[in-house]
C-alpha cells in the first residue's frame, strides 16, 4: 500500500477501479429509469386530485383595435365671381367672350300702372276722387244723418192722478180662507198702464200672501183712459193699493 501511494511506484499494482466505476454508472442509470417509469406504469401513485383541481385559465383575448378615423370631408368652395366690389362696379381684367344682354320688361301703359278708383272718370289721374272733381266736392260736403226718434219715456204719475183716469174697476173677491183666518190688510202693486189703457205689468211690492192673488186677479181687469203726450199715446207707471177689510170686503 505504501508503495502504491508513491508516484515512483510506476503503477506496478493492478486495481479494479475502472470496472467499479462503470458498474456504479450503470446502476445509477437503472435507478433513474425505474423512478421515471414507475409513475407512468402505476398511475394511481400520481396526485390526481391536485391535477384535477388545477384549472388552466386562458388569458383574456386582446381588446379590439380602435376604429379607423373617419375620412376628412372635402369641402368644395365655389367662388362666385361678381362684378361688384364693395358696392362699386369693378374694372374687368379681360374682355369676356360672351356679353349677357339684359332685356328689360316693357313699360305698362299708364292706365294699368296704377289702379284707378271704382266709379272714376275715364282718363283721370290715378288715385283721384270718385266722380271726378264734382264727386270730390260732393263728398266733402257733410251729409246730415237722420236722427232716429227715441221712444218717449214712461210717465210716472201718482195713485190719485191715475184714479181720475180709471174707466173700469173690478172689486177683488175676498178669499174665504183669509176671511176664516181673520186676515186683512192692503196689497201694494206697481202697475204699468199701456198706451191703450190696459194693465201690462203688475209687480207686487207688499201685502199679506193670502190676499195677493185675489188683488192681482182684480187689477188685471181694470181699464184706464190712455195718456197722450205731444199727440202720441204713452205708457204710464203708477202704484195701486187694494184694501181688504173684513167688515166691508
Amino acid at each position: 500500500m505504501f508503495e502504491d501511494s508513491l508516484i515512483e511506484s510506476g503503477n506496478k499494482l493492478q486495481t479494479k477501479r475502472g470496472a467499479t466505476t462503470l458498474l456504479s454508472f450503470i446502476l445509477q442509470m437503472m435507478l433513474v429509469a425505474i423512478l421515471v417509469l414507475v409513475p407512468l406504469i402505476y398511475t394511481e401513485a400520481l396526485p390526481m386530485k391536485a391535477l384535477m383541481s388545477t384549472v388552466i385559465i386562458a388569458p383574456p383575448p386582446p381588446p379590439p383595435p380602435p376604429p379607423p378615423p373617419a375620412p376628412a370631408q372635402v369641402v368644395h368652395v365655389v367662388k362666385i365671381e361678381t362684378e361688384l366690389v364693395n358696392g362699386a362696379l369693378r374694372t374687368p381684367t379681360k374682355i369676356p367672350e360672351k356679353v349677357k344682354m339684359i332685356k328689360e320688361d316693357a313699360t305698362p301703359p299708364p292706365s294699368s300702372a296704377v289702379a284707378g278708383v271704382v266709379g272714376g272718370v275715364p282718363g283721370g289721374m290715378p288715385g283721384g276722387q270718385i266722380g271726378g272733381v264734382i264727386g270730390g266736392i260732393v263728398s266733402s260736403v257733410p251729409v246730415a244723418v237722420p236722427k232716429v226718434a227715441a221712444p218717449p219715456p214712461k210717465l210716472k204719475i201718482s195713485q190719485g192722478v191715475a184714479q181720475g183716469h180709471l174707466l173700469h174697476q173690478v172689486q177683488p173677491q175676498y178669499p174665504a180662507i183669509a176671511r176664516a183666518a181673520r186676515i186683512s190688510g192692503s196689497v201694494v202693486i206697481k202697475a204699468t198702464i199701456g198706451k191703450d189703457g190696459t194693465m201690462q205689468g203688475l209687480v207686487v211690492q207688499s201685502g199679506p200672501p193670502m190676499l195677493i192673488n185675489a188683488a192681482l186677479d182684480a187689477v188685471k181687469q181694470w181699464r184706464y183712459q190712455p195718456w197722450v203726450l205731444s199727440g202720441e199715446p204713452v205708457e204710464v207707471e203708477t202704484v195701486i193699493t187694494v184694501n181688504f177689510n173684513l167688515s166691508g170686503g
